[in-house]
């Protein structure tokens, strides 16, 4: 969230946002320096001051998706829920669930004082000790997440725990299959896919502990503190939900860029100089974790059979016109690379 630009005031209504703050006690008097913070793809980042407080607002796009206000009432309940805990993340600090005030659901989070490392590096963390010691501090604030007790936070509910990682399988091929609906995909040119399948319906995990998913974990969703190498917050919980957390591990596994720096997913980190291996973020996952990652391959292999599946549908949009080609054909072939990913965790499992 570290860059920003300056936001048309028009995009949220100032007088009934001073308003509904107004009766929550939270300062008194004009909002001011309001900026769009960029790094929000999906959902709107807006900062503001008031009284000589920094707030941010998050809410949906102005065009919203059918499912936008819920999802910004899951993301203020995980993070509300998150409180106190040694979990890094935005502090929430009020939560409005209904649409009348602002047209959509909404909540305030304290702003977070770090950076983006998808953005920029800062100078201070180009040294190989500190880049080392971020990739550790990735790892711990996961291995955090995965021992809140999920329960006694108050998010019984928030998700579907039984039978979980029977669903992830038919759910993702059903979600490929829907494809063959958009008129003019050629279908799915993915390598390994069936034997991919095959391999995560014969070697499923036959129970887990059941805990809090953020769903999309990797550099693009997390913030670095500017004076030291650690994790700040992780943010953009709009997929957080309660299942196996050694789901998020296979996503380290997925999209953290290789030893040859083949990134298979969105993190462009310059200059890449000392940031530990995957090997090395699973072991110290495994080194501080309570949960059992004997079969930590499957977790590396689903997440790169599913982030691929979802990445596929941008390409087949793009075949059928409804996307930008060249942006279909960047996608696709990240798909292939995940793929290839994962049939490289199988044969080294």
């Amino acid at each position: 969230m570290a860059e920003s630009q300056p936001v048309d005031p028009s995009v949220v209504d100032l007088a009934r946002l001073r308003a509904w703050m107004d009766e929550r006690r939270l300062g008194s008097g004009d909002i001011s320096d309001l900026t769009v913070l960029a790094g929000g793809t999906q959902n709107l980042l807006l900062r503001f001051e008031r009284e000589g407080r920094l707030f941010v607002l998050r809410r949906p796009p102005e065009h919203k998706r059918r499912n936008s206000d819920e999802t910004m009432r899951r993301e203020a309940r995980v993070l509300g829920a998150l409180t106190g805990s040694a979990v890094p993340h935005p502090q929430l600090i009020a939560a409005e669930p209904d649409e009348d005030v602002l047209g959509a659901a909404f909540y305030l989070m304290e702003a977070v004082d770090g950076f983006a490392p998808t953005m920029d590096l800062p100078d201070s963390h180009h040294e190989p000790a500190v880049q080392w010691a971020m990739g550790m501090s990735f790892v711990d604030a996961l291995v955090a997440l995965g021992e809140v007790d999920y329960l006694a936070v108050g998010l019984d509910g928030f998700g579907r725990p039984d039978d979980y990682l029977q669903r992830q399988v038919p759910r993702w091929q059903a979600h490929l299959d829907s494809y063959s609906e958009l008129d003019g995909y050629l279908g799915p040119d993915i390598p390994h896919l069936a034997e991919i399948a095959d391999w995560l319906e014969r070697n499923r995990p036959l129970s887990f502990t059941p805990g809090i998913i953020h769903g999309d974990y990797h550099l693009g969703n997390v913030m670095f503190r500017n004076d030291r190498a650690d994790l700040a917050a992780i943010v953009d919980w709009e997929l957080a939900t309660i299942g196996d957390p050694l789901i998020d591990v296979g996503l380290i596994m997925a999209m953290w860029p290789a030893a040859d720096r083949r990134a298979a997913g969105p993190a462009k980190v310059e200059p890449w100089r000392g940031f530990p291996d995957i090997d090395d973020l699973v072991n110290r996952y495994r080194e501080l974790s309570s949960r059992d990652l004997s079969a930590i391959e499957w977790y590396g292999v689903l997440a790169c059979y599913k982030t691929g599946i979802i990445l596929e549908g941008t390409h087949a949009r793009a075949q059928a016109g409804k996307a930008a080609m060249e942006f279909g054909n960047l996608l696709h072939a990240t798909t292939v690379a995940l793929f290839e990913r994962g049939a490289e965790i199988i044969a080294r499992s």
